[in-house]
This record gives structure tokens, C-alpha cells and sequence, in this order.
């Protein structure tokens, strides 16, 4: 037998430990870093009013469990999050987005609570000693108001600090539409996002790393969007519209206002879609 085809099981083998060794090693314990997941998408409106309620429900529990993912972020052990969305009435067509974090598997008061623009302030001091990340309602579908959005972006830097000790952020459709706000993902300043930019999902493409966070292609299609980012900011595309515009944004790192800086890149990038997936659903109420 050929030396080289007696060392190919060894090679293989290493390799294999290589990898293996990236993934389980749990890089939030050697190097904090925020998780980030924003979306053109609202799917705290349709994961109850239908359209394609299970993709809405998927791209709701699959954002979660990546901004929530216990080997990231170490606040996972708090138990909550907390959800920014205004109590006003929904303007016609617009509903609170409770129902469709339910539709999830998420009640408020067990894994989350709400707070709208006469609570928001002091609740952003729970991060990271009451919350484990910060999840914001859509202004097309669900209520999120100028109210709140100005709040949030008046508030930048703490939520960026926030993110910078581990914690996590995942924010919905700012078109600006229903609820009229402007300062679309102000709270993170080198986002640029087009406003009222409406759209049926037909045609979206899911990337590479889209598919890692455990998304389908059917899970992007079939409900509406009303956001495009015409910036990355550092983050990676997850999923484009049929303009090859992008509709969905993700990612991990040290967050400044300048952008995101992925660390360490290589285990971030090859552990992530592992330990997302073994992460989604961890909290399903029972």
C-alpha cells in the first residue's frame, strides 16, 4: 500500500478534530461578543395572522436562539429578554406582536417582558442583569412607535455596551409606513436601511450563512417585507429579495459606531451554525 493512502485516515482524522475543536470550543467564554440579527422581515405580525405563519414563526425562533445562543452569550442564564413595543393602538392592519411571540413558544412574564416608551428607559437597565437581549417589534405589522424607536437611538451607546459584554439584539422591520418614525436602527448607527420599502416575498434567496442559522428558503418566502439595508456594517448577509437587495443582517463581534468587527472570525464563522442550531428552541415553554 502507497504511504500516502496509509496517512489519509490520520489526516482525515485531524481535520476532523480540528473542526470539532472549533465548534465546542465556546468562544463567548474566550472573547465577548455581541450577537446581532436584523431583518427587512415582520414576523410578530404574520406568525399570527398568517400568510406563512410557520416561516414566521422559524425566522422568530431561529433569530432568538442565534442572538440567545448560551456558548455567545452570557446572560442566557437570566431567562428573559426584553421586548420594545409600544401600548398605543396598533394603527388598521397593525397588531401587538405579542401573539405571534407566543406563536413561538415566548410568554410575557416567563421569558420576556414588555416595555413601551414609559417603561423603556429604566428597562434598558436591565440589560445584562435582568435581560439576556433586547428584541424589537416591527413598525409595519407590529406596534413599535417613534416613541420607543427615538428612545432606543437616544440610547445607543448603552445598547452597544450591552451588546459589547455579550449580550444580544434582534430587531424587526423600520419602514416607517404604519407607525410614521424616523431614525430607522438608529440604536446602531452604521446600519443604513431604505424606509417603506414594501414588498410581497417572492423570489428571496437565503445565503450560506442563513442556511447555518437554520432558516429555509420557505421561512423567507410568503409573508411580506418592508425594509431593504443598503449597508452591512460588518454583519453578513442572510437573506436577499428577488432584486438581490438585502433583506436580512447577522452577525457577531465587537460592535462600535463605526460597524461590527468580527472575533475571532474563524471560530465565529465555523461554529456558529453548529451551535445555533443545537441552541433553537432552548426556551419553549413546557
Amino acid at each position: 500500500m502507497h504511504l500516502s493512502s496509509m496517512l489519509r485516515p490520520s489526516v482525515a482524522k485531524l481535520a476532523l478534530g480540528l473542526a470539532l475543536a472549533l465548534v465546542v470550543v465556546p468562544p463567548g467564554r474566550c472573547d465577548v461578543v455581541g450577537s446581532i440579527f436584523l431583518t427587512g422581515h415582520d414576523p410578530d405580525f404574520h406568525a399570527s395572522q398568517g400568510g406563512n405563519s410557520a416561516g414566521a414563526v422559524n425566522l422568530i425562533d431561529d433569530a432568538m436562539a442565534f442572538v440567545t445562543n448560551p456558548s455567545f452569550n452570557p446572560f442566557t442564564g437570566l431567562g428573559k429578554f426584553l421586548y420594545v413595543e409600544g401600548s398605543t393602538p396598533p394603527p388598521p392592519g397593525n397588531v401587538e406582536g405579542d401573539a405571534a411571540l407566543a406563536a413561538a413558544g415566548f410568554l410575557e412574564g416567563v421569558n420576556y417582558d414588555e416595555a413601551d416608551a414609559s417603561t423603556l428607559l429604566a428597562a434598558l437597565g436591565g440589560l445584562g442583569t435582568k435581560y439576556d437581549a433586547i428584541v424589537i417589534a416591527s413598525d409595519f405589522g407590529a406596534n413599535l412607535t417613534e416613541a420607543e424607536l427615538s428612545i432606543l437611538d437616544s440610547n445607543s451607546s448603552l445598547i452597544i455596551g450591552f451588546l459589547n459584554k455579550g449580550g444580544g439584539l434582534f430587531a424587526m422591520a423600520e419602514s416607517g409606513t404604519t407607525n410614521p418614525t424616523t431614525g430607522q436602527f438608529g440604536f446602531l448607527p452604521f446600519i443604513v436601511s431604505s424606509a417603506q420599502k414594501n414588498q410581497s416575498e417572492v423570489g428571496n434567496t437565503l445565503t450560506p450563512f442563513g442556511s447555518s442559522l437554520g432558516l429555509s428558503t420557505s421561512d423567507i418566502n410568503g409573508n411580506a417585507s418592508h425594509n431593504v439595508f443598503t449597508s452591512t456594517g460588518g454583519l453578513n448577509v442572510v437573506d436577499t429579495d428577488s432584486s438581490d437587495q438585502i433583506l436580512s443582517l447577522a452577525g457577531r463581534g465587537h460592535v462600535s459606531s463605526g460597524g461590527i468587527t468580527p472575533e475571532p472570525g474563524t471560530m465565529i464563522l465555523v461554529g456558529t451554525g453548529l451551535l445555533t442550531l443545537a441552541a433553537r428552541r432552548r426556551r419553549k415553554t413546557t
